[in-house]
């Protein structure tokens, strides 16, 4: 015979409650130079699903024209690469330094684009570096 647990509940008893808040009203700061007030609770701070934000900096960055690459990490970077060539000190203008890194980021995006269908084809969302590998080897940059 099985025993019934709503039984062992006494009947007529409901679940006790919590009794109403009293309402808080605003206190007048002391004299002394110190002020005692309740602490506010603040809003919470603002979740999002898994993927929403990774969208959301996506449309960001399509509607930006700017340059995603800082300007004076990317020129020291030119001029590392100029000294392998030339023992010389180079000069670039400003311009010069812009429109490769213009073609530079240019670049990237693209291989990252066909990197990420590479992913996309194995049945995969994640960017794998052997993705990359192979959009390199596809497009034919692989000796770089």
């Amino acid at each position: 015979m099985r025993h019934d647990s709503s039984a062992k509940r006494r009947k007529g008893k409901s679940p006790k409650r919590r009794p109403p808040l009293p309402p808080v009203t605003p206190r007048t700061p002391r004299r002394s130079g110190v002020s005692e007030q309740a602490p506010s609770r603040s809003p919470k701070k603002r979740r999002f699903r898994p993927g929403t934000k990774a969208l959301m900096e996506i449309r960001k960055y399509q509607k930006s024209t700017d340059l995603l690459l800082r300007k004076g990490p990317f020129s020291r970077l030119v001029r590392e690469v100029c000294q392998c060539f030339s023992k010389d000190a180079l000069r670039w203008q400003v311009f010069a330094l812009l429109a490769l890194q213009e073609a530079a980021e240019a670049f990237l995006v693209m291989v990252f684009s066909d990197a990420n269908l590479c992913a996309i084809h194995a049945k995969r969302v994640t960017l794998f570096p052997r993705d990359i590998q192979l959009a390199r080897r596809i497009r034919g940059v692989d000796n770089l």
